[in-house]
């Protein structure tokens, strides 16, 4: 099962491009010029091409997938970013991306992509963290 990312504009592009060299469909609102849109359009924007979002901003989006799926707007799914993957450095995250992908598509239905209002947190293996 191949996932589609779009990364929120509180991460680096960086991480795209070393997620995208392993093997994973992600695309940066940096790299499309599109960091300054407001937080429903992005997430907009990855539902509408089927894009699960990532993103630091924890309770703001929280609060959208809930505003979302009450208006049974099209959400295609959001993971959250933890503190504990550092934001200086973009391998633990891009990392992180592969693994989470690993494991859901063990998780989800392979005829479709993450389920409607999924939100989910990325982890690090231990053996990777930044300590």
């Amino acid at each position: 099962m191949a996932f589609r990312f779009l990364l929120d504009a509180d991460i680096s592009p960086v991480v795209a491009r070393i997620a995208r060299a392993k093997g994973l469909d992600v695309v940066s609102v940096h790299e499309r010029g599109e960091a300054g849109l407001r937080d429903d359009e992005q997430l907009r924007r990855a539902a509408a091409e089927g894009r699960i979002f990532v993103t630091r901003n924890r309770n703001d989006f929280i609060r959208w997938t809930i505003e979302f799926a009450h208006k049974l707007e099209p959400h295609a799914g959001v993971l959250i970013v933890p503190r504990s993957i550092a934001a200086v450095r973009p391998d633990p995250l891009a990392r992180a991306l592969v693994q989470w992908s690993k494991f859901a598509s063990s998780r989800f239905d392979a005829r479709s992509a993450a389920p409607s209002y999924m939100l989910d947190y990325l982890s690090v293996a231990e053996d990777e963290s930044d300590h």
